[in-house]
C-alpha cells in the first residue's frame, strides 16, 4: 500500500512563507489529481488546491495568488508553496492523491501562522 508523507510545516510569523512536500512511497497508477486540503480548529476540511494529469491547477478563492501547487513526477512528490501566509492559513494539511483505483491520503502537517 502506497504511504504519502507530508512535510514542511511549522510555525511562521504572518506574512511569511513555508513550502509543503507530499513523497509517496511509491508509484501510484492512473493518478487523476493530486490535492491539498487542511482542516483549521473547528471548521470542516477545505480544498486548498489540486493538479491534475494534464498540470491543470486550481485554487481555493481564499490563496489564490499566494499559494502554488506543483509535481514532481520523477520524484513522486507533490509541493505547496504558500506565500505571504495569514493566520486564517492555520490548520493541518493534508496531502491527497485519487487515482482511478484509489484515495490516498497523508497523515497532515501542522501549519501555525502568528499574527
Amino acid at each position: 500500500q502506497v504511504q504519502l508523507v507530508e512535510s514542511g510545516g511549522g510555525l511562521v510569523q504572518a506574512g511569511g512563507s513555508l513550502r509543503l512536500s507530499c513523497a509517496a512511497s511509491g508509484s501510484i497508477f492512473a493518478v487523476k489529481t493530486m490535492n491539498w486540503y487542511r482542516r483549521a480548529p473547528g471548521k470542516q476540511r477545505e480544498l486548498v488546491a489540486g493538479i491534475n494529469s494534464g498540470d491543470v491547477t486550481n485554487y481555493a478563492d481564499s490563496v489564490k495568488g499566494r499559494f502554488t501547487i506543483s509535481r514532481d513526477n520523477a520524484k513522486n512528490t507533490l509541493n505547496l508553496q504558500m506565500n505571504s501566509l495569514k493566520p486564517e492559513d492555520t490548520a493541518v494539511y493534508y496531502c491527497n492523491v485519487v487515482s482511478i483505483t484509489n484515495d490516498y491520503w497523508g497523515q497532515g502537517t501542522q501549519v501555525t501562522v502568528s499574527s
